[in-house]
């Protein structure tokens, strides 16, 4: 045990450390920072998606979590909204973030693109530029060149002002140019090249003093580093470009981003374990960064084309900041696992050999006693034993055991010791009153009182230039009957509302996927005078791709055909037609306070009307825990607190298995005072707010499960310290124990569920059941153990539970808790 506590000694030291300045550099191997060389894990956290208020539990849990470097992007259309106009502030303040980031002890790796896509609205790129003569984003161009060198300097001179960068002191050791640049470069063909080396150029020229990066660019020049981006790095990345450059991962994807109406896709710990050490072994990785580590929400208008609000909930760390697990938990684990091997990892000799059909070893050797093996089964569904040095080793489907001394495993990618947690809501507000609630219609615009007007459909963006995500194109008509019509609309925008005579006609949408939105309906013409009112949205403007300045959007056909004559049909496509820009709502500032006492509200009369606002006011909820509106009563639109928008929502679309995609909207406590908060939605197609809830959201339930059949490893904690935290070792297996731990603030209120015995499924079983064997004792030796404690622990023995239920079978243990907040006085 001496070697492992020597190992854990250094490691504890280096995080109590923190950061020191320092040169940052690199080599074959890894970054070296202050002369030494490093392995670091990194997480991502964007400081738009989150709150000033946040930053800190953010920061901090990335830390106990293993993190080594916090990982952001800088936002050039928040920073820059207008030529030469910076902000800096709320959200926004870069500095404080990084300086948070300081304070804890943590490095800092800021990408300055400034073309990031990000599932951030136009990939990051302020939507002016779309004005500047002649330009042609992210190629050989010199207007392009000109406004993304003012903006990474400013970024540049900004941090070296506050004496951020390693060099100088801070916690910065790296930054990036570019984003996944060659994804696209061949699309601009002669001018593709030339960008690179001008990017990479004019980055390192800025002096300072740390490395540079371009992710997912195998040509990067030197001296910048190529990275990769994906979910398997450790089988896809090429490698550097340079013997003299290390193995990066700069996007350890740990879920998928969400659409609104697109299916969810998630990623499980296990999967993310391995690939990450499998990049270690085979890529001599040094460096990985979790994309994202907290993801958070989509404020305002951020997200681009159909992304939901919330973004990467998924991740180690919830939208709300909440701890998940065990995907937390279980990379905490394999971060400390590497760690002990890093001498020999970073200094060592490195083999790689076969250990069976579809399972191999990699090795690094150092010095006498300097060793560290990682032992890969490649096999998904089959486990298979494995022999290294006259020691046998049993390795689950799909997993890799981390060896730091090439003799005792501490970790295996597959099997989770970490608990399960349980995210729950709790309404603390109903906003069913109508008396509570006023409204407003917003105005249909005609044709006559439009002052923009051209005899054809205009592009969308080119006409908003992303003040809004709405634009009405009106016109109006003669016709000679009163008849029954077909109205077509063709559009490349996301959403198309249609008004015949100020009646509501008809919608449509695209999806991700296929984002035009095709429309067809039938409306009833008058004799005479004619009005048409289109709406067209954006949910969010495109992110990536080539020639992004040529994107179109918004109406591109409008057709008026007989119900049963084909050839009765009108074009209006080329038609006279008027133009407004965003809603009235939007121009008055309804949203905060100002705006809304000169609105003229009334009472709220059919919830189910389209182009309303509703408002109201509400106190504060008690307590800390974090909050939402759940919006699923709503249809489409917009939610505001206290004129701070909280994001867009889409309830109505729907998921293939026909859930909305997000019922749940973000409130940071930050944006709220005491009593008379002001919420105002905007509801396009007739929501009913007299149904949604303001709730609390918390980890309430935490679950622990271990087996004999399946030993659940040795973490390498527990291998260091010893037997308090959560299994003992032997010569000749494991103990295994269970571990449930509440979240800071609370303790276990109410065993759920417990059974020793054969318990089918685990943690991850939305029904818990008792199995054909179980302890009648279960319950009661889990309460005695747990009631009434922030954390408890009992062994997976016999002898815990007084007896075997069921002799010659296997026995796991299951246990599920509700935590609950300490009563005052405890």
């Amino acid at each position: 045990m001496t070697v492992w506590w020597l190992c854990w000694v250094v490691l504890v030291a280096t995080v109590i450390g923190g950061v020191h300045s320092g040169d940052v550099s690199y080599d074959g191997r890894s970054l070296i920072i202050n002369g030494e060389h490093r392995i670091l894990f990194s997480g991502s956290i964007h400081y738009p998606r989150s709150t000033p208020q946040m930053w800190p539990s953010l920061i901090a849990k990335a830390k106990e979590g293993g993190i080594d470097v916090i990982q952001t992007y800088a936002f050039w259309n928040q920073h820059e909204p207008q030529p030469g106009q910076y902000n800096f502030e709320g959200r926004l303040d870069l500095v404080r973030f990084i300086k948070e980031i300081q304070a804890q002890g943590l490095y800092a790796t800021l990408r300055i693109g400034p073309f990031i896509e990000a599932e951030w609205t136009y990939g990051g790129l302020p939507f002016w530029l779309h004005d500047v003569k002649d330009i042609v984003y992210r190629s050989d161009n010199e207007p392009f060149k000109f406004y993304m060198q003012n903006f990474t300097t400013k970024i540049v001179d900004l941090m070296k002002s506050e004496n951020l960068y390693a060099s100088q002191g801070g916690p910065i050791i790296l930054s990036q140019i570019e984003n996944e640049y060659q994804m696209v470069e061949a699309a601009f063909h002669e001018s593709g090249p030339p960008y690179v080396l001008w990017a990479a150029k004019m980055a390192v020229e800025r002096n300072t003093g740390v490395p540079w990066v371009m992710c997912k660019q195998d040509d990067a020049p030197d001296p910048v580093i190529n990275s990769c981006n994906g979910m398997k790095c450790g089988e896809t990345f090429k490698g550097p470009n340079s013997p003299n450059k290390p193995a990066i991962w700069t996007e350890n994807w740990t879920t998928s981003y969400q659409t609104f109406g697109g299916k969810p896709r998630t990623r499980t710990a296990q999967d993310i374990a391995f690939n990450v050490a499998l990049f270690i072994a085979a890529k001599k990785g040094s460096y990985v960064n979790y994309y994202m580590y907290h993801g958070g929400t989509n404020f305002g208008r951020t997200g681009s084309a159909y992304a939901t609000t919330s973004y990467y909930d998924q991740a180690p760390i919830d939208e709300y900041g909440l701890i998940r697990q065990p995907k937390w938990g279980h990379l905490k684990d394999l971060h400390a696992a590497i760690k002990l091997c890093s001498t020999p990892l970073l200094s060592g000799t490195y083999t790689n050999f076969p250990l069976g059909e579809s399972q191999e070893a990699h090795v690094f050797q150092g010095k006498p006693g300097e060793c560290a093996a990682f032992l890969v089964n490649h096999i998904s569904t089959t486990s298979a034993t494995v022999t290294l040095q006259n020691r046998s080793y049993n390795l689950p489907g799909g997993s890799i055991s981390i060896l730091p001394d090439c003799q005792n495993e501490v970790f295996n990618t597959a099997l989770v010791s970490s608990q399960f947690s349980t995210r729950s809501t709790v309404p603390v507000k109903i906003f069913n009153s109508a008396e509570q609630w006023k409204e407003f219609h917003d105005v249909i615009p005609n044709f006559e009182e439009t002052s923009l007007k051209e005899n054809k459909l205009l592009e969308h963006m080119t006409t908003t230039k992303d003040k809004s995500d709405y634009l009405w194109y009106t016109s109006s008509f003669q016709h000679d009957s009163s008849s029954d019509k077909l109205l077509q609309v063709y559009s490349l925008g996301h959403v198309v509302h249609a008004f015949v005579n100020n009646v509501y006609v008809g919608s449509a949408h695209g999806n991700h996927d296929n984002v035009g939105s095709n429309l067809e309906t039938s409306i009833s013409l008058t004799n005479g005078t004619n009005k048409i009112s289109l709406l067209s949205v954006m949910v969010g403007l495109p992110d990536s791709g080539a020639y992004l300045e040529r994107r179109v959007a918004g109406l591109r056909r409008v057709r008026i055909q007989g119900k049963d004559d084909k050839a009765d049909t009108q074009d209006f496509t080329n038609k006279s037609w008027g133009y407004e820009v965003g809603l009235l709502g939007e121009h008055l500032q309804i949203y905060n306070d100002e705006g809304s006492d000169k609105a003229q509200w009334s009472n709220m009369g059919n919830p189910t009307q389209p182009l309303m606002w509703y408002k109201t006011t509400f106190d504060a909820p008690s307590g800390i825990e974090p909050l939402a509106l759940n919006l699923g009563t709503m249809s489409k639109g917009e939610a505001w607190v206290n004129g701070q928008s909280i994001g867009r929502y889409w309830a109505s679309v729907r998921i293939p298995n026909g859930d909305p995609s997000q019922t749940l909207y973000h409130v940071p406590r930050s944006f709220l005072k005491p009593s008379g908060n002001l919420l105002v939605l905007f509801e396009e197609f007739g929501g009913n707010p007299l149904q949604i809830t303001l709730n609390t959201v918390s980890n309430d339930r935490a679950c622990g499960y271990a087996s004999e059949s399946h030993l659940s490893p040795v973490t390498p904690r527990e291998e260091i310290m010893g037997s308090d935290s959560g299994m003992h070792t032997s010569d000749h297996g494991r103990r295994p124990r269970v571990q449930v731990e509440c979240p800071s603030g609370k303790t276990i209120s109410k065993i759920v569920f417990a059974s020793f015995g054969s318990p089918p499924g685990g943690c991850d079983s939305e029904n818990k059941v008792l199995g054909s064997c179980h302890s009648i004792n279960t319950k009661e030796v889990v309460e005695k153990a747990c009631l009434g404690k922030t954390r408890c622990s009992i062994d997976l023995s016999i002898k815990s539970f007084g007896g075997d239920p069921c002799p010659g079978t296997p026995k796991a243990l299951l246990v599920d808790a509700e935590c609950s907040f300490r009563a005052l006085g405890s």
